[in-house]
């Protein structure tokens, strides 16, 4: 019996860590007055919302912020691909050493990680452009995606492979019927963490994009001016995560 109430404690206690953050941007983007100490605000209004959807241009920055982390998550799976399954292949892909090699990028705080790469996009005129935003966003996206990729090329997915030469399959239909399939679990894995590292960059975006209107650098400044607009903000920031992240989920019901 008390075994029980502790997991029930201990599984409310999660619950409110979850819950009680987003209910605090939810009543903070309607809040048109909360002094403290009130617990709850004195005044409700969407005040935030108008003004993050007319004077802030929080629809086109979203816009902007959703071409680049697609773009960018794109890009880190046609890269990632081969690169994780050389290293499954080598058997060396669980290597600390290796680990530690491939995570470098992420060593180093994202703002100069971006401040590093704009002496050479300004020198290759790829400053200030969506292309320079997906190339960075990639630099620090892309380790996750190829520790992630290692763990799908298995050797369950060799013999399935195997099968289908003996088949007859072409490489492509290999590639379609077999590959994919057995490796769309972790594959999804991988571009839900892509896609969130590039769609919440704010450092690269400020020191590569030339303060290009992504979301993230909309958002932040008014976490101290106008906290209000800056939940408002935040509410459309976590629409897209959300949908992917159920994307992802939905995607590791694995058919094979």
């Amino acid at each position: 019996m008390a075994e029980r109430i502790w997991k029930a404690a201990g599984w409310m206690a999660v619950g409110l860590l979850i819950v009680l953050p987003g209910l605090s941007l939810v009543l903070q983007s309607f809040a048109n007055s909360w002094r403290a100490p009130a617990v709850f605000p004195q005044e409700f209004g969407l005040r935030g919302f108008e003004i993050a959807f007319s004077s802030a241009g929080a629809i086109g920055a979203g816009l902007d912020s959703l071409a680049v982390a697609s773009a960018t998550t794109a890009l880190c799976l046609v890269l990632a691909w081969p690169a994780a399954r050389a290293l499954a292949q080598c058997g060396i892909a669980r290597s600390p050493l290796v680990v530690l090699v491939i995570a470098l990028p992420l060593l180093m705080p994202p703002y100069l990680a971006g401040f590093g790469l704009t002496e050479w996009f300004i020198r290759l005129g790829l400053d200030a452009t969506v292309i320079g935003l997906v190339l960075a966003h990639t630099v620090l996206a892309l380790p996750y995606a190829v520790i992630i990729l290692t763990f799908g090329f298995g050797s369950h997915l060799r013999e399935l492979e195997e099968m289908a030469d003996l088949a007859g399959l072409s490489r492509l239909r290999r590639l379609a019927w077999v590959s994919l399939p057995s490796v769309r679990p972790t594959l999804a894995t991988a571009a839900l963490l892509s896609f969130l590292v590039s769609w919440s960059q704010y450092g690269p975006s400020l020191a590569v994009g030339g303060g290009r209107a992504t979301l993230p650098v909309v958002m932040l400044p008014f976490i101290r001016t106008d906290p209000q607009v800056a939940a408002a903000l935040g509410m459309l920031f976590i629409v897209p995560a959300m949908l992917v992240l159920v994307w992802a989920v939905r995607s590791q019901r694995n058919p094979l």
